[in-house]
């Protein structure tokens, strides 16, 4: 080992997290090296007869209103930074007498923990903003020649395997320490600034604010996520790709979901089984949905999962082959005898677990077995990031996410005919479905099943001639729902042709009057749903 190597003579630890601590901590004693330690710290260190200077001893100054100031002093701060090489620097020190620190062990206040209590008040979250433990580590960081530092108990046996190897810190090791330190305070500082942002000052501190008004867009963005995986390659195989999990919990996801059975997903994979899964926890009823490059080739909600399993194959068997599905509940045996069908060949299923027979039906008799990826998420939790955001050539959009539930009080019946009420379930399905497929969309739904989809097209006839064309027969009678207005009659002149009923869609186009006046003509209901679901 070259000379790079730091002997630890002084720990400084200060901890929240007290995992590890005391082993740690026997570690560092056992090697002679003197350890200083604040209030909470401690207190578990001398009880665990672990001798353990305070910092109090050093400063000469006590903890002062409620432990907010205990580290905040030259004492401590100089024997961090203090750089060994200079001479300036070791004059310094010894005339002022300051004791050096070689290894800084501090993790910060549980900010992110408190604030995900729903009943944590702003003062609660105010109380767990750390201000000393960012500015030690930072300092030890900063000085990382001499330095090493700590903020996480997973850093601990690094430190000891290199004292038991070289006797002290190497200079690689000390420079991934303040690289994995830097990053753990702006993760840290971005956390608190997000909190802040979204919190309204106006209210007093612990009182209870009125409204609950969506974020603000932060003037300037964090995206806070860590590297998960890499993948094998990208959407095409001369692309790199890696998966990055976000920091805050986010619900069901497929991220931290258990893969049971097949080989890794790919960039594609997880694209489709986002969408598909998506979908499928948007139905409280049992729901199956099969999507194939990023679009619903087929869906259905049933009165038993193996019902929706059946109705969203049904809708386009012919491109549902070598996509993906997802259920919103366990997949049970007579769903897994569906999915085991000659013939039928599946990528990957998600749900939120499999019944252990369903799991070995599935990974045992259909030709495909050795590949199909099961993949568990866990209970279905409808929670989403409030922004989305898109890559552009020089800089990012952000929007909030389509979230919104439907309200069916502020949609208006247009035509003289009205919908009959029997249909009041396909229309809620085929107008949550719409929101799903890429623009120009349209989709057409027969007893909550997907039947027709027409997606992502230049022009909007376009789009419903595909959806006509792949329900066939069975267009006549169906609810039809458009993501956008209808600029001209001739999509309603199709339409009737194959035979639809009902029509759903935002309205607001300049020849909204010739749009209805085709549907009376031709004796289809039409309702304007008042809002928009483009999806490009």
């Amino acid at each position: 080992m070259t000379s790079d190597v730091v002997s630890i003579r002084r720990a400084l630890i200060s901890v929240s997290d007290k995992t590890g601590l005391v082993e740690f901590s026997k570690f560092l004693a056992s090697r002679n090296i003197e350890i200083v330690s604040t209030g909470g710290t401690w207190k578990v260190l001398d009880s665990h007869g672990i001798a353990t200077k305070e910092v109090s001893e050093i400063t000469n100054f006590p903890e002062i209103m409620a432990g907010r100031v205990k580290t905040l002093h030259p004492k401590v701060f100089g024997g961090i930074l203090g750089r060994r090489d200079l001479d300036e620097d070791s004059r310094a020190m010894q005339e002022l007498a300051l004791p050096e620190f070689d290894l800084v062990v501090v993790n910060l206040y549980p900010f992110k923990r408190t604030i995900a209590n729903p009943n944590s008040t702003l003062s609660d979250a105010i109380e767990n903003i750390d201000i000393g433990g960012p500015s030690l580590i930072r300092a030890a960081a900063k000085n990382h020649r001499f330095v090493a530092v700590a903020t996480s108990p997973e850093q601990y046996a690094a430190i000891q395997d290199e004292l038991d190897r070289y006797g002290g810190t190497s200079l690689r090791l000390r420079r991934k320490l303040a690289l994995q330190c830097f990053r753990h305070t702006s993760h840290y500082d971005s956390v608190i600034a997000e909190y802040l942002g979204n919190s309204q000052f106006d209210c007093d501190l612990g009182a209870e604010c009125e409204s609950n008004p969506p974020p603000d867009f932060p003037q300037r963005l964090t995206l806070k996520a860590v590297h998960d995986a890499d993948l094998r390659y990208g959407e095409n195989p001369h692309q790199r790709a890696a998966v990055y999990r976000w920091f805050e919990p986010m619900g069901a996801s497929l991220v931290t979901a258990m893969k049971l059975h097949g080989k890794e997903l790919s960039y594609n994979n997880l694209l489709d089984l986002d969408s598909a899964l998506r979908i499928a926890s948007s139905f409280s009823d049992p729901s199956a949905v099969v999507v194939k490059h990023n679009n619903p080739c087929g869906a259905a909600v049933g009165d038993s999962l193996s019902d929706a399993c059946e109705k969203a194959l049904a809708g386009d068997p012919l491109s549902a082959f070598g996509g993906v599905m997802s259920f919103n509940r366990a997949v049970d045996v007579a769903t897994a005898e569906i999915l085991s069908t000659p013939g039928l060949f599946i990528e990957a299923i998600v749900a939120p677990s499999f019944d252990p027979e369903a799991i070995t039906m599935l990974t045992t008799r259909p030709k495909w077995k050795a590949n199909v990826r099961l993949i568990a998420v866990g209970d279905q939790i409808r929670s989403t990031h409030p922004f989305e955001y898109r890559m552009i050539l020089g800089g990012l959009l952000v929007q909030d996410s389509d979230s919104l539930s439907p309200d069916p009080s502020d949609w208006k019946v247009v035509t003289k005919l009205q919908p009959n009420p029997d249909r009041q379930s396909d229309i809620a399905f085929a107008w949550e479905m719409v929101r799903h497929v890429k623009s120009n969309g349209i989709v057409l739904a027969q007893n909550r099943s997907l039947i027709g989809v027409g997606a992502g097209q230049m022009s909007r006839v376009d789009s419903v001639e595909i959806a006509i064309r792949k329900a066939g027969e069975r267009a006549k009678g169906s609810v039809l729902a458009s993501d956008a207005f209808f600029p001209f009659p001739d999509s309603i002149e199709k339409a009737a042709a194959a035979g639809i009923q009902v029509i759903l869609q935002p309205g607001g186009a300049r020849n909204d009057p010739d749009v209805i006046s085709a549907c009376d003509a031709e004796g289809i209901a039409m309702i304007f749903t008042q809002r928009r679901h483009f999806k490009h």
